[in-house]
Parts: structure tokens; sequence; C-alpha cells
């Protein structure tokens, strides 16, 4: 079942923004990334892994995060709010977010990187066709389509349709945060105008498109919160 637990979250957020920072951090004194500051937003203990938002949403987020440079990364706080209490049990949900990272990739990753890629987008496929009982060897058109702008991908992954895919529980655990770290990696090498752009794009579109599977209504997110959140990163 989809549901929304939207204990808090914004529909607009105050002028001050904080200041991001890659990797973990042991406390906010020594940086800040992007789930950190939501599960402070969340009133959850201080961690990268907050029960408030969606696993794989919330690996996105972290992926994107320590992938980005600096200026891009500013982009990135005003999302933060929007994924707190965005969650869901419903497990097409991870096949979706894994779908989004892997069709972002596969038109920009390098040829090595594609065919993993490709993989990667037909096993999204394939679990969701499981899920929604659909015929094995269904494509949706979106993923039919990038994948024939790049054949020799395409078809290199299709060698793999005859192995075992698992069941949703492994997909749910292993195969979904693997598509979308090779996703968000691949991006960010990318030769591509502007890798930090398409990264910030993706989990940008990512969020909206939860919002929409989950039914999320979020709630305005007190000033005086965000406020002591934008603090916290700001050094004197």
């Amino acid at each position: 079942m989809v549901h929304s637990n939207a204990t808090s979250g914004a529909s607009n957020t105050p002028a001050l923004m904080p200041i991001l920072s890659r990797g973990k951090h042991r406390n906010p004194k020594k940086g800040a990334c992007f789930m950190e500051l939501a599960s402070f937003l969340a009133g959850e203990p201080w961690s990268d892994h907050p029960r408030c938002t969606h696993s794989l949403l919330a690996s996105l987020a972290r992926d994107v995060n320590d992938h980005v440079g600096d200026v891009a990364r500013r982009r990135l706080a005003p999302l933060i709010p929007r994924v707190i209490g965005l969650t869901s049990d419903d497990p097409r949900i991870d096949a979706w977010i894994a779908r989004e990272a892997a069709l972002a990739a596969l038109p920009v990753t390098s040829a090595e990187r594609q065919g993993v890629a490709a993989v990667g987008l037909m096993r999204c496929e394939r679990m969701l066709n499981q899920l929604e009982g659909r015929p094995r060897g269904y494509v949706e058109p979106r993923s039919q389509a990038v994948m024939d702008a790049v054949p020799h991908a395409r078809d290199w992954a299709r060698g793999f349709t005859a192995l075992g895919w698992g069941s949703t529980a492994s997909f749910t655990k292993r195969s979904a945060p693997a598509i979308v770290h090779s996703a968000v990696s691949g991006i960010a090498s990318a030769v591509a105008p502007s890798p930090d752009d398409l990264l910030v794009d993706l989990l940008e579109r990512t969020i909206d498109l939860c919002h929409e599977w989950v039914g999320y209504r979020p709630t305005r997110l007190d000033p005086a919160a965000w406020e002591q959140a934008s603090a916290l990163t700001h050094r004197s």
C-alpha cells in the first residue's frame, strides 16, 4: 500500500539557506549533508539514514549531495523539507526511483557504463512487471526509447534476461541501491555540458514524482526550525 507519513515538510522556505557539505558528519559542528539536516528538521536523532524519508530516495539524496560541487549543492538545500515524511511501504517505489536514475544515466554515461545502466533499467522494468502483473518481457515505452537510442548497451543488457532476477526483497535491499549509486556516479563522471545540473535535476524530479506516487501533502515547515537548521551550518 502506498501511504504518506507527512509529519512535517514545507511549501515555502525562508531566504537563509543551510550550507551542505559532502559525507557523513558526527554532529552539526562537523558539517551537515542533505539527509542529516532532514533528520534534524524531522526531530529525529542526527543521522544520514533517518526514518522520515523513503530509504532509496534518501540514498539518492546522499549520493547526489556527495557527487556535486559546492555551487550545485546550494541548490539542494531548498529540497530538504520536501522529503520529510515522504515514506511508503509499496515495493514499486524502489523500482520507480531506480528506474528514474537509470533513465537519467543511460543517455549520458560513458560507453563502459551504459551496459550496466541498461541492465539496471531492464531490472527495474522486470520487477515492475512482476509487481503489477504484466508480461515478463514488457518494457515501458519511455524506457524502450532510451534503450533504443543506445543499441549496443541495449543488446548487451538483453544477454542478462535469461538469468534469474531475484526476489522483491533482494531488489529492494541490494539491486535498487546499486542501480541508483551506479547511475549517480556515472552521471557525475559523464562527458556532458553540466553533470551537476543533471544530478540536481534528477533529485528534484524524483522528489516530485515521489510526491505523486505517495500522494504526499506536505505541511508548512516551522520557520524557526529552518532558521535553526541554517544557523547550524553557518560559521562565524
